[in-house]
């Protein structure tokens, strides 16, 4: 139950993803530390019940791996552009500007502050790249599949692109690029704070240890879901194209 008498820096300091919810409705948690969310809300012009309603909602469970092993292939590549979407627009953009806007209080670790700022936009840079042509490459050739095997397909097409892609080198590429945030959490030494460092490196820290682990899920998710239905479904494709060659 979100006490709205508290101040935004103890209900940041309660649960660091709050910290999102209130950027989403404009309000820099680390602006406005010393003053209540009732004060906050009212200063805006917000409905404090709306604010109050997705502070308590922010933390709703997720698909299981399990529950995404039964969908279909094209429910899967859509809940992986949904995740991508998060990412790309949603997260990033969020952590972006908590790093940008670390400031010079942060004493505790200066060259650190100096460096995240350096680091991190190039980390999504890379990041951001890796997505599109993952889904300008495996997902557009894995949709081309599924296709077909509904009977919906140019066979010149068909054929041209199964010639040009491989499942087998998709799934060695992706497993290269597994670890994502290898850079960053060597360079903070997996996410360590010294104690008493602000509240604001500290939650920055905590967003970059939960950006980790839903990237971990999301790649089990390609690699263990995703992958090993498509390169079911590639076979049935090629054994489908190779009964019809005997008919024709």
């Amino acid at each position: 139950m979100i006490k709205t008498e508290k101040k935004i820096n103890e209900l940041v300091a309660e649960d660091y993803v709050l910290g999102y919810v209130l950027h989403y409705f404009g309000i820099p948690f680390y602006k406005y530390t010393e003053e209540t969310l009732q004060a906050v809300c009212r200063q805006k012009g917000l409905n404090m019940h709306q604010v109050v309603q997705e502070l308590e909602s922010i933390r709703k469970p997720s698909l299981s791996q399990a529950q995404l092993q039964a969908y279909p292939i094209e429910i899967i590549i859509q809940y992986l552009r949904h995740a991508h979407y998060r990412f790309i627009n949603q997260k990033l953009p969020y952590m972006a500007r908590l790093v940008e806007d670390l400031s010079d209080r942060c004493q505790c670790q200066p060259c650190l502050v100096h460096d995240l700022k350096i680091l991190f936009p190039l980390f999504v840079e890379d990041f951001i790249h890796h997505i599109h042509e993952e889904e300008d490459t495996l997902f557009k050739y894995v949709l081309l599949l599924h296709q077909a095997s509904k009977g919906h397909y140019s066979p010149g097409e068909l054929h041209y692109q199964m010639q040009q892609n491989s499942l087998s080198r998709f799934a060695l590429e992706h497993h290269d690029h597994d670890d994502e945030m290898r850079g960053i959490r060597e360079f903070t030494r997996n996410y360590y704070l010294e104690p008493g460092a602000d509240l604001h490196l500290q939650v920055l820290f905590a967003e970059l240890q939960a950006l980790e682990d839903d990237l971990k899920i999301h790649a089990q998710v390609e690699d263990e879901i995703l992958l090993l239905k498509a390169m079911r479904l590639e076979q049935e494709v090629r054994e489908m194209l190779r009964q019809k060659a005997q008919y024709n």
